[in-house]
């Protein structure tokens, strides 16, 4: 039991943190739009829009702790733990499609650089990085970024968020001292890219969950060697791992042992299997013992007949 209560425990002080985090950004991300609307400034608008991302993200991190501790029902065995990576999907959408509305305003201003009220957008542009900067030091001291894939995308967005805000303070003084009209434009389409990078990948890590991917976490050949080790297994097949929700992962296989074996000697090989595979990260276990007279192929992977077959 002493696991889950870490777990419990990282869970609140996530959710915390992701509250604070999220108000911080919020507030300052309607400030830093107005910001660039009034000084006319792409790359104020361009961190603003790389902020409200961010806000999504937190606000969608925050939503998913909420409804993952909502428990599971008849009609949702797994309660609501994948909306979080539903939510990561959506997430790293929306920064892909805000990143190429960037690009695009970005081209015509490069062409045909407007005036920008470089005082305002310095000033706001610091202010932006000093918010970044509080939010990231509240987060790293607060919270699980580095296990949890919905904490980590969070943080991951307000770094380079601090970078769009240094960006936006670089063109800032370009423009004062040497007039550079296209430094706007310039450093708005580096935040884009930024923007672009942090959708791509908080997509992709996403999708491989929902496509029941094996964790990145967990190395399979290790998992096989791990149970076959077990003394009284004798071999292994139908072998799955994958990830419910980040940092939950679960894994299922049958398991061939010897026929002799009591109902409680059985037992203490599963129990040894939990044991062990819980160092590898598989907090979830779910194993068939099976006799070697019990029809089985003898690859390790599930091979499902499309045919029915008795056996599946």
């Amino acid at each position: 039991m002493g696991h889950d209560h870490g777990h419990d425990h990282t869970h609140g002080a996530n959710k915390k943190v992701l509250l604070i985090s999220f108000l911080i950004i919020t507030v300052y991300m309607i400030v830093e739009a107005i910001g660039g609307y009034l000084t006319n400034s792409l790359a104020l608008l361009a961190d603003a829009g790389h902020m409200l991302s961010d806000a999504i993200s937190l606000g969608i991190a925050l939503i998913a702790f909420k409804l993952g501790e909502k428990v599971a029902s008849k009609s949702k065995t797994f309660g609501y733990k994948r909306f979080e990576i539903l939510a990561s999907v959506l997430n790293g959408v929306t920064l892909i499609a805000i990143a190429l509305f960037i690009f695009y305003e970005a081209i015509g201003r490069f062409a045909n650089p407007p005036e920008v009220a470089t005082t305002g957008m310095l000033t706001i542009s610091i202010i932006g990085l000093a918010v970044n900067v509080l939010a990231a030091w509240i987060m790293v001291r607060g919270a699980d970024v580095e296990e949890n894939l919905n904490m980590r995308g969070a943080y991951l967005h307000v770094i380079s968020d601090m970078l769009g805000s240094v960006g936006a303070i670089i063109a800032a003084l370009l423009i004062m001292f040497f007039g550079w009209g296209w430094a706007d434009p310039l450093a708005s389409v580096i935040v884009a890219i930024l923007v672009l990078r942090s959708g791509y990948h908080v997509s992709k890590a996403a999708i491989h969950v929902l496509m029941e991917g094996t964790p990145e976490n967990v190395d399979v050949n290790d998992v096989i060697q791990t149970i076959e080790e077990v003394n009284g297994i004798q071999s292994i097949h139908d072998l799955h791992v994958w990830t419910i929700t980040s940092g939950l992962n679960a894994l299922s296989c049958h398991a061939v042992v010897d026929d002799q074996l009591t109902i409680a000697e059985s037992e203490n090989v599963l129990r040894k299997i939990e044991h062990d595979l819980e160092h590898l990260g598989i907090m979830h276990v779910t194993i068939q013992l099976e006799t070697e007279a019990h029809k089985h192929d003898n690859s390790i992977l599930c091979k499902i007949k499309n045919e029915p077959s008795h056996h599946h």
